[in-house]
């Protein structure tokens, strides 16, 4: 393989690659954070540090997980079904949807929409599959681990990176418009701070000498930079709803609060359990009892008071004096927590705009409209959502089609329309009685079947199996004769005759 030589392109790639590897790491911390609370990874955050000391091992790794639901229930609605090229037609393009499939995309866009509303971002990088030319091949990338930039005039993207390490190493592949840069170097070979299993350079790092500690990582040939045949950053950001800025907004982010205050009641609420659930009994007027004091030969030298921390956990209270008498202390009313805890998560349904029975679990009787008006504001958060990320789905569409070398149909993509799944769950006679009544007043049967939520490929089968119905049904062809050649014929010759003025 031969020696590759500093150049000024590579040390400009360098300095992009710490660029954005620094950005990356300002964002990982909370990131991580958001994600952790997602899977339910919550660190208790007691009220007080006797509370803390006292029972911290008891409850490790205990969560009642909220934050979960908030993000799923908006993600589980926000299917992608296909693009539409052509606005006189509302069929999806059929070779984009067969990709979009093939590249496993169903599962993966879901994947990264849940990341994006727990985290605020994920990414999506669009290749050509390496065994087959012309495929996509398209991966969905970890907020910790890609980051896209962006021009400051224009707003493009002019840059991307995808970071990640092993054991010993650290990889980097920076994606340019015309070039594609691939590093490597030894975490030995760096000072810079190591999060989580990735070392991220310091600010100034680069120099032309050594080069950062990064060098060229390189294939089965002599080729780097790579050319990037596809003319754009192949990288593309989901990103979350923001203000006016590069700070999108997580969904969780003010739920966070709220899930450490259900938590913490939560750990009160099964310390009552433990220690004045059950009525408790206690000894009043006597002294504390003592044990007896051995020596190492086994004999009795003296006695000593029973200390009082083997009588709590013995749930023992004594209290000294004359005229001992044995009283009891009710149970506690354990109710008081559990309301709390309820008040905990209809302000976390009423903050997120999440149905209440997603959370609370409770339906008494509802009819199919009371719950179509239940889940109205979810379903405008949905709607909502999928404004923040129908242009990055249309730009994945475009590198598809750049990949499938089609400029052409790449430029459309960007001005098509992404065809989604109804986001309004709705009892299916409710559905079909609206539909029904749609179709009486004029809706063709074809817009009908979108409506209904049937994939692009699948209205098209049903039209096709309607025409077939049509042409073997006896009273169909009664009503609509097929022409012969010779009455065809006859009636294109004959064509109006305009009137005289």
């Amino acid at each position: 393989m031969a020696e590759i030589q500093m150049s000024e392109d590579a040390i400009k790639a360098t300095q992009v690659l710490n660029r954005l590897a620094e950005e990356l790491h300002r964002r990982r911390e909370p990131v991580q954070r958001r994600l952790d609370y997602y899977r339910g990874k919550h660190k208790l955050c007691y009220a007080s540090p006797e509370f803390r000391d006292y029972f911290a091992n008891r409850f490790a790794g205990f969560a009642d997980n909220w934050c979960a639901p908030v993000v799923a229930v908006p993600a589980e609605r926000m299917n992608v079904l296909g693009i539409r090229l052509n606005e006189g037609s509302r069929a999806a393009d059929k070779d984009l949807t067969q990709a979009w499939k093939a590249a496993d995309c169903e599962r993966g866009s879901s994947e990264a929409f849940v990341t994006m509303l727990a985290s605020s971002r994920a990414y999506c990088l669009v290749w050509s599959d390496p065994e087959e030319d012309g495929v996509p091949r398209v991966t969905w990338e970890r907020p910790d681990q890609a980051i896209v930039g962006y021009d400051s005039d224009t707003g493009r993207r002019s840059a991307a990176l995808k970071l990640w390490a092993d054991d010993t190493m650290e990889y980097a592949t920076l994606y340019q418009p015309k070039t594609v840069w691939k590093f490597q170097r030894s975490k030995s070979a760096t000072t810079g701070l190591t999060v989580s299993g990735l070392i991220v350079p310091s600010a100034g790092l680069v120099n032309a000498s050594a080069w950062g500690g990064w060098e060229p990582r390189q294939g089965n040939d002599d080729v780097w930079p790579l050319p990037n045949p596809l003319g754009q950053v192949p990288m593309v950001e989901f990103r979350s709803q923001t203000l006016l800025d590069d700070d999108p907004v997580s969904d969780i982010d003010g739920v966070i609060a709220m899930q450490d205050a259900i938590n913490l009641t939560w750990a009160y609420l099964m310390n009552a359990l433990d220690y004045a659930s059950l009525p408790q009994r206690i000894v009043l007027g006597a002294d504390i009892p003592k044990v007896p004091v051995l020596n190492s030969d086994g004999r009795v030298i003296g006695q000593r008071p029973v200390e009082l921390d083997t009588l709590n956990s013995e749930r023992i209270m004594w209290v000294p004096g004359e005229h001992a008498r044995v009283a009891q202390w009710s149970p506690a009313d354990l109710a008081a927590y559990s309301n709390v805890i309820e008040r905990g998560v209809e302000h976390v349904a009423a903050q997120t705009r999440t149905p209440p029975h997603y959370l609370i679990g409770k339906l008494a009787n509802l009819s199919a409209e009371a719950l179509t008006a239940a889940e109205s504001g979810l379903v405008s958060k949905t709607g909502e959502r999928i404004v923040y990320v129908d242009s990055s789905v249309r730009e994945v569409y475009a590198l598809m089609a750049l990949v499938q070398d089609n400029a052409e149909k790449a430029k459309a993509c960007r001005s098509g329309t992404v065809v989604w799944a109804d986001i309004q769950f709705r009892a299916l006679a409710q559905k079909v009685d609206a539909l029904v009544k749609m179709r009486q007043i004029g809706f063709p049967l074809e817009w009908i079947a979108e409506q209904y939520g049937l994939e692009p490929t699948e209205v098209d089968r049903v039209m096709k199996m309607r025409e077939k119905e049509a042409e073997s049904d006896p009273m169909m062809q009664a009503l609509n004769p097929k022409p012969t050649p010779g009455e065809m014929v006859e009636d294109e010759a004959e064509e109006p005759v305009p009137a005289q003025v």
